[in-house]
């Protein structure tokens, strides 16, 4: 009868193990596949930046994860597919950025011009480059604005619902708070196109120094001496 329970334990201790076993090898399995996937959408982006959306294929883009074109398909099945992940990834990433920037206390200047400057750094980056070249070809290419134009109003409603968040200051201004933002946007994420051909000049600076100007005067708020 000992003999009977202490096989009985056994089974049930070896069939334990193997289901953890079986478990921590099917996490271990997720993780690496959201860490492949990951780097092929972080090559795609480089593709974008550095060979434009048309010269971009699904070959380019697993030469440049390091992967066989294979492997990649297994994980994005098409171009387009790929191309969706990579703009979600994108917008995410620019959020992140966004808050974290403006979150910070200011440390020379006041909350309005230190959330300027981190805008104005942020649309300067490559991942701003890859976003405009997609803008830019989805204008003619239908499938594409398919993915872009949704995932952007979507990009949009969340990054004004972080600015009401991280800007208490602007509590109460109504309208102006949003014509605060869209000023800053147009302006700056223009600014950030115009480098594209063009070298960053004084003039550069003038205008946020303008903006800035406009800024403080929406919120009914003096710029710190």
């Amino acid at each position: 009868m000992i003999k009977k329970n202490t096989a009985s334990t056994d089974r049930a201790l070896s069939l334990a193990r193997a289901g953890r076993e079986s478990a921590d090898e099917a996490s271990w399995q997720a993780q690496k596949s959201a860490l492949t996937r990951t780097q092929i959408i972080e090559a795609t982006i480089r593709c974008f930046i550095e060979h434009g959306y048309s010269q971009t294929t699904t070959t380019l883009i697993a030469e440049k994860a390091g992967l066989s074109r294979g492997a990649m398909l297994h994980h994005f099945p098409s171009k387009l597919a790929v191309v969706s992940a990579a703009v979600e990834y994108l917008h995410a990433k620019r959020l992140r950025a966004f808050r974290k920037a403006v979150s910070k206390p200011p440390v020379v200047r006041d909350h309005l011009r230190q959330s300027l400057d981190a805008y104005w750094a942020q649309v300067r980056h490559p991942m701003f480059v890859a976003f405009f070249e997609l803008a830019v070809a989805a204008r003619t290419d239908k499938e594409l604005a398919a993915i872009l134009r949704p995932a952007q109003e979507s990009f949009e409603r969340e990054w004004y619902q972080a600015a009401v968040e991280v800007f208490p200051e602007w509590e109460g201004r109504g309208v102006k708070f949003d014509v605060a933002l869209d000023l800053v946007r147009y302006v700056l994420e223009g600014m950030a196109i115009s480098l594209l051909t063009h070298k960053e000049t004084e003039r550069d600076e003038h205008v946020l120094e303008y903006l800035d100007d406009k800024i403080h005067e929406l919120a009914g708020l003096p710029k710190p001496q």
